[in-house]
C-alpha cells in the first residue's frame, strides 16, 4: 500500500520519452528524455538516473546525471557525484564538493518575472 504523502517513483529499469507533468513529488531513478514540469512540486534525479531533458520544478535535487537546462522557483541542489550539463535558473544554489557541473547559472529573485541576476560561470572542475 501506497503511502498518501510518498513521492512517485520511476524506476531504474523504466525508459520515457517524451513529457512528462505532474503535480506532485517525483523521484527518478530510470531514464526520461524530453521535458519534466513539475511547477508546484519537488524533483529528485536520483543517483542511478540519466536524464536528457530540461526540469522545471519548485526545487530540483540532482544525484545522477541530467544533460538539460533546469528551472526552479525554489532551491536546486547538487550533490557530490553528480554530473549535469546544461544552464541552471533558480532562486537558490547549492553546489556540494565533487558535484560535476556544466553551465550558466541565473539566480534571480523571482524565476518567473526573467530579471537578470547573478551569473557564476563553472570551469568545468566543480569550481566557480
Amino acid at each position: 500500500m501506497a503511502l498518501e504523502n510518498s513521492p512517485a517513483r520511476i524506476g531504474k529499469t523504466i525508459v520515457i520519452c517524451g513529457e512528462v507533468n505532474g503535480k506532485e513529488d517525483l523521484i527518478v531513478d530510470g531514464r526520461v528524455e524530453g521535458t519534466v514540469s513539475l511547477a508546484e512540486n519537488r524533483l529528485t534525479i536520483g543517483p542511478n538516473a540519466n536524464v536528457a531533458a530540461d526540469l522545471t520544478a519548485k526545487d530540483v535535487l540532482v544525484l545522477g546525471r541530467v544533460q538539460g537546462n533546469v528551472i526552479a522557483s525554489g532551491r536546486v541542489e547538487l550533490r557530490a557525484g553528480c554530473n549535469l550539463e546544461g544552464d541552471i535558473r533558480a532562486l537558490r544554489l547549492a553546489v556540494e564538493d565533487n558535484a560535476v557541473f556544466r553551465g550558466k547559472v541565473d539566480l534571480t529573485q523571482s524565476v518567473s518575472k526573467g530579471t537578470e541576476g547573478v551569473v557564476l560561470q563553472n570551469s568545468g572542475d566543480g569550481t566557480f
